[in-house]
């Protein structure tokens, strides 16, 4: 995979986590920075490591579809991306102000986190497939996904939940589009 792809991956795998963070910020009372960056490390350190965990299940599996293995990562893709959109569109542009926390709980974030990374999941299973450095990729997710998540809290507490819809959006149409893209290059048409 080349540097642009992964960078594109990482970043579209973080849109989830982008639209969850921006809505965790808009939930609380003004969060600081050090809120926005614990909350930002616990999502990119879940989502770092389930992409190595479906990796690892994608090698075992591997052997038993490795000819058509460019259309289990397309259809991933795809299936990450639509239900993306889908799940953005479906979601309650509400937000309340009353009462706001300072601070959500461990493991109200962890459980939000590891919810957002199952497509990281499924990611990893197609990333078996195409012999890339698993490594590089989940710790690229891992950074990206912190770097979002953290801007999607501070942000949060500025523009509220109705943005992450947005967020969460471009992150399907990121990954329909690299679905595509590794569709179109093992199928050879364009080139």
């Amino acid at each position: 995979m080349q540097l642009y792809t992964i960078l594109i991956l990482a970043f579209g795998m973080s849109m989830d986590a982008f639209a969850a963070a921006i809505g965790k910020g808009a939930s609380l009372h003004r969060p600081p920075l050090k809120e926005a960056l614990r909350t930002g490390l616990i999502f990119g350190v879940i989502e770092a490591i389930t992409p190595v965990i479906g990796w690892g299940i994608g090698l075992a599996a591997s052997q038993f579809i490795m000819s058509w293995d460019h259309w289990v990562a397309f259809t991933l893709l795809l299936i990450l991306g639509i239900r993306m959109i889908v799940e953005a569109f479906g979601k309650d542009k509400a937000v309340e102000d009353t009462l706001a926390p300072r601070r959500h709980g461990f493991w109200l974030l962890v459980t939000t986190a590891v919810a957002t990374s199952l497509d990281a999941m499924a990611v990893g299973v197609g990333l078996a497939f195409l012999q890339v450095n698993i490594l590089v990729m989940a710790l690229t997710i891992g950074a990206a996904t912190t770097i979002m998540a953290t801007s999607g809290m501070l942000l949060g507490r500025f523009l509220g939940a109705a943005m992450g819809k947005w967020a969460e959006i471009l992150g399907g149409v990121v990954l329909i589009g690299i679905g595509t893209s590794i569709l179109v290059e093992h199928l050879g048409l364009l080139g």
